[in-house]
């Protein structure tokens, strides 16, 4: 018999995970239609995000919408992340009356009305319809996001489901390089300060319309045929009530508490670098940003999913490696973006890139982007080490994003101001970076090591582990009522 230390609110290396996830032979699998196969509905998922999110990304990375000055689209953003806020947490009960299908159809109807209000703003000074279509793409874009992420982990069969998030997860980006490369080639002309062509949004409009028509193509979770011959089984949509109750509690257990600031730290940098972006960059500069804060985080993100999926590497290795590379290096950029906007403040730059200087002060830009990206994947794979079951990655995800909304409306709302707009954004962002390291390393030592982790009993007794190689083993944890160190027999 081996003991060993197990923590209370958090399990040594990765959580129970189903057998079920090593492909079977080709013979034993069941013969499916490619229209209800899982990966035709991932493709659907995949371009209502290409037409919706996506774009709406490509919008937001010409710095400001594409306007003149970016007080109002910050504001308008503000808006749009304090709705998703609740539109999230409420978006499983709309699903039970609406079903996945209807909620992802509804979840795209909201995104083109903000984009004929940046249209309608950058051509005619209209202002009332962009605040009016934040907020519709606000109470949509909530109920978007968690029927995509209930669609993209529930359709797949278990040994398809990791190429699935990847593949669903890759088409945002698709879109937004699309737009920059739109906007890129209506702009390039344009070396002066100012606001994007309108011409941008007519072509942006018509592509987020067709989201809602797209989303009529998948199947309803009862249609889809699986290679394991198993029915998708969407529990999120079972009883709403008590879905809202499971997740409000596991918002207060100690591992989602740790994760707040670094999720702070992953996401109120956005508005940050994209109104940097247009503060101090001429029309067609922001256009070639648009354009490449899509293709660096590509790159970045592939290369550091590549290191996470090394299973040949110890959990606890991939983690930490993973973990302070990423405080490393953004500590590194905020330092950068500290003493250039520092700079720019007295000197009131327009960088073009025929500019002297263009090069250091874009490229902090582009690596911010990419930073973005990263922390945001590096979310997903904290989430799956960190959930017991399927349901709990739902929820987890749930949580993550409505944070992430609450900390974008924060910093969406503080880039409005004018004393944040110029440089008070960067300084609050390298304030965030320095406080949530700690948190965070004390929720990711525990992976893949056997140490208890002083919290609430919200494990059973009898459980199952997988080692730091992936190996199944049983055992039967004991310990005081007082949640201290507790044995694992194995």
């Amino acid at each position: 018999m081996v003991s060993s230390g197990l923590p209370d609110e958090f399990p040594s290396g990765l959580p129970h995970r189903d057998m079920s996830e090593v492909e079977p032979p080709k013979d034993q699998q069941h013969p499916v239609k490619w229209y209800r196969s899982s990966m035709f509905n991932i493709t659907i998922v995949g371009l209502c995000s290409f037409s919706c999110p996506g774009i709406w990304s490509a919008m937001n990375s010409l710095g400001a919408g594409g306007a003149a000055s970016p007080n109002l689209i910050n504001a308008a953003n503000a808006i749009t992340f304090c709705l998703m806020v609740l539109s999230s947490y409420l978006s499983s009960a709309l699903m039970y009356f609406v079903g996945v299908k209807g909620a992802l159809i509804f979840g795209c109807i909201g995104f083109a009305p903000f984009a004929a209000g940046l249209y309608t703003n950058n051509r005619y000074g209209n202002e009332w319809l962009v605040l009016l279509g934040a907020a519709l793409c606000g109470i949509s874009a909530g109920v978007f996001w968690a029927a995509e992420a209930s669609i993209a982990i529930a359709y797949p069969e278990p040994w398809n489901r990791g190429k699935a998030l990847g593949y669903w997860l890759s088409f945002k980006l698709f879109g937004q390089m699309l737009g920059g490369a739109i906007n890129l080639g209506l702009n390039a002309n344009n070396d002066k300060a100012g606001q994007v062509s309108y011409t941008v949004f007519l072509v942006f409009i018509a592509i987020q319309a067709a989201g809602p028509f797209i989303g009529f193509f998948l199947n309803s979770p009862d249609k889809v045929e699986r290679k394991d011959g198993k029915k998708v089984d969407l529990t999120i949509t079972q009883n709403p009530w008590l879905e809202i109750k499971a997740t409000t509690k596991l918002f207060f257990t100690k591992k989602f508490l740790l994760l707040l600031l670094w999720i702070g730290n992953a996401v109120f940098s956005e508005s940050v670098f994209f109104t940097y972006l247009a503060m101090w960059f001429s029309v067609r500069s922001r256009a070639l940003g648009s354009l490449m804060s899509g293709i660096v985080p590509v790159i970045g993100g592939n290369i550091l999913g590549w290191w996470l999926d090394r299973n040949s590497i110890s959990l606890k290795i991939r983690s930490r490696v993973a973990f302070w590379t990423l405080v490393v290096i953004q500590g590194a950029w905020w330092t950068w973006a500290t003493v250039l906007v520092t700079r720019f403040k007295e000197t009131k730059p327009t960088f073009d890139w025929t500019t002297p200087g263009f090069g250091a002060a874009f490229g902090v830009f582009v690596f911010l982007a990419m930073g973005f990206q990263l922390n945001y994947l590096f979310l997903y794979f904290i989430v799956h080490n960190i959930a017991e079951t399927d349901e709990e990655i739902i929820r987890y995800a749930a949580l993550i994003r409505g944070t992430e909304s609450a900390w974008e409306a924060l910093s969406y709302g503080l880039e409005s101001l004018t004393l944040f707009t110029e440089a008070g954004g960067v300084y609050m962002s390298f304030a965030i970076w320095a406080v949530a390291i700690y948190p965070a390393w004390h929720l990711l030592r525990h992976f893949g090591v056997h140490r208890p982790l002083v919290g609430d009993e919200s494990y059973p007794a009898s459980i199952e582990r997988v080692d730091e190689k992936g190996v199944i083993s049983s055992g039967t944890s004991s310990g005081d009522e007082g949640g201290n160190e507790k044995t694992v027999k194995v």
